[in-house]
């Protein structure tokens, strides 16, 4: 289980704004953090990695505190086991698939690589440059490497963003074999709700820095958060029409 309650001051073109989270993320769960720019998630992300620190909080991993302000225990991202996938994938430009992915291991398997290379239909490619491969598999190897950690928590930065939308349909499955594989707590972030609807079995949903409501998948439909959200939600349904996607039920 991850528990989260963390207060951390962002500032934006707008001013500041304060960012509040008191949440408990139980094992096996894959959370979508949903919102506007600027509402936080990032920042979220950016502190269960340990890369950005709270003002005040606590966070806490199963047993183990990964920040504490009362108690000044703030673990480096080293020692929080958690795998980040941003999301422009960050691969190495000088480094084959195969490379980056191992370059993701804390103690180097070849064996383990070569599982993940045929895990995500990655092996013709092993010996491909970034700059040789299109957005998709850019994102298959960004999730091995960042599995090939073996981390405790993975963390996924709107990691579909830059497809389009056929693309994005044919690479969620992607997501949910990691989620799967790893068999702990996902986040993801992501501001489509096809993607939420399809991935998560939760949500938490912010504006401007607040959890505005936790809740299933299913139960975003229901809230007009925003006329813009309203929109949203028809052209993704408009889309998914066109598209024969059959939806699950909850």
């Amino acid at each position: 289980m991850l528990k989260i309650d963390i207060q951390k001051t962002m500032l934006s073109a707008e001013g500041n704004t304060n960012l509040q989270v008191c949440s408990e993320i139980q094992e096996n769960e894959l959370l979508c953090l949903f919102g506007h720019s600027g509402a936080g998630k990032t920042t979220l992300l950016r502190i269960l990695a340990g890369l950005t620190k709270p003002d005040k909080g606590r966070i806490v991993f199963n047993d183990t505190v990964w920040f504490d302000s009362e108690k000044k225990i703030n673990l480096p991202p080293q020692q929080r086991n958690v795998g980040y996938m941003f999301q422009d994938y960050t691969l190495f430009p000088n480094m084959t698939v195969e490379k980056n992915i191992s370059f993701g291991q804390k103690e180097k398997n070849k064996e383990e690589v070569d599982n993940l290379l045929l895990l995500f239909d990655l092996e013709i490619l092993k010996n491909q440059y970034p700059e040789k491969l299109s957005g998709g598999q850019k994102q298959r190897v960004a999730l091995a490497r960042a599995l090939a950690a073996k981390p405790n928590v993975l963390l996924l930065d709107e990691p579909l963003s830059a497809l389009d939308f056929e693309m994005r349909l044919a690479l969620q499955h992607e997501i949910r074999k990691a989620h799967e594989l790893l068999n702990t707590v996902t986040i993801m972030v992501s501001h489509d709700l096809q993607e939420v609807f399809h991935l998560a079995t939760s949500v938490i949903v912010l504006k401007n820095g607040t959890v505005i409501n936790e809740c299933k998948p299913a139960d975003i439909f229901k809230e007009n958060y925003t006329p813009n959200y309203c929109c949203f939600t028809q052209n993704i349904t408009e889309k998914t029409a066109q598209t024969d996607i059959h939806f699950p039920t909850f």
